[in-house]
């Protein structure tokens, strides 16, 4: 029993050098100012974009931020979620159900091909717009690393192990576990939901069948869930979008945890993080008197995501247009 112990132990401390060690040499690739001397204004430029295009689409950072999440969680930050013209793309996979912006990457890598052609990924494109879809948001204003190559596939059967709304917190746990993150990631990425909208398609089983109980989801506030059955009446149109954080859906700020706390959390998936007692630690003190900075902290997550399974000459290349692999 006691060796049985000790090579789990060993087991568990080599899988977390391992983690450790790609994190590193991620970050070691990637660097803040990557285009600084080979195409100078990138980052400005994608800036320009996404803040015009925003000016007409008050959704868009928050589409943005999703798009930036989607593509990392699936095969790493590498812009695979973007391609169009294999048989079977990852963007047609269920998880990715409504994830826009395309056109926007598209937008930005055209005008960027014109300046400095062959330089800038569309990977880096997408980091970079979410970066200033936060910004836009009046979230926190940070750098990001760049340097990241564009992924060689996409394929739909990639994306089979995306984070869902419907699953439990242990589920959420080891889907973060898997990808590098940690409890404090999955907390502050799940709060990126401060902007944006979601469907009602997404809070039908939550509000009329709750765990296949035929009952709302318990953890609802009572004096919330009439507002959301309102919204999303049973048997109604599922496509009626709602805010995913009540009363500040469009701000970049922490009101979205302090609704959770609350159980005035839209989301199911948002909800979880008060059912376990690490997850429910972190949300709690980014409300104490001398907690953590949540906007220091959703950068540093952000930053980290950004690292996750990058490309580099040897397995990736830069795309002439995001929609299609050279």
């Amino acid at each position: 029993m006691m060796i049985k112990t000790r090579l789990l132990l060993l087991l568990v401390v080599m899988v977390m050098m391992i983690v450790l060690f790609d994190e590193f040499t991620e970050a070691q690739v990637l660097q803040v100012g990557f285009y600084n001397k080979v195409c100078p204004n990138a980052e400005a430029v994608v800036a320009n974009i996404v803040r015009d295009a925003a000016k007409s689409d008050s959704r868009l950072p928050a589409i943005l931020l999703r798009l930036h999440f989607h593509d990392c969680f699936v095969e790493g930050c590498d812009g695979s979620i973007l391609v169009d013209n294999v048989a079977a793309p990852e963007k047609g996979a269920f998880g990715h159900q409504g994830v826009q912006g395309f056109d926007i990457i598209e937008n930005a890598k055209a005008k960027l091909e014109s300046m400095c052609p062959g330089i800038v990924s569309c990977a880096d494109i997408v980091a970079m717009a979410a970066r200033d879809a936060v910004a836009i948001s009046h979230g926190p204003v940070y750098q990001i690393e760049t340097g990241r190559k564009d992924g060689l596939v996409s394929d739909i059967k990639l994306a089979d192990r995306m984070p869902d709304v419907k699953e439990s917190i242990q589920s959420l746990k080891q889907r973060f576990i898997e990808k590098g993150l940690n409890e404090r990631d999955l907390v502050l990425l799940s709060a990126a939901h401060t902007i944006g909208t979601t469907a009602c398609f997404f809070m039908e089983d939550r509000l009329y069948n709750f765990a296949s109980s035929g009952r709302p989801d318990p953890s609802i506030n009572p004096g919330f869930l009439p507002e959301l059955t309102s919204a999303c009446p049973k048997n109604g149109d599922v496509n009626v979008r709602l805010p995913m954080d009540r009363g500040s859906g469009e701000t970049f700020d922490k009101q979205i945890l302090q609704n959770v706390r609350s159980g005035f959390a839209v989301l199911q998936s948002d909800a979880q993080l008060m059912a376990d007692p690490t997850t429910r630690g972190i949300v709690n003190s980014y409300f104490g008197a001398f907690g953590p900075s949540f906007e220091a902290d959703f950068v540093n997550s952000m930053v980290r995501m950004g690292r996750i399974g990058i490309k580099t000459s040897s397995n990736g290349n830069i795309r002439r247009v995001c929609k299609a692999l050279n």
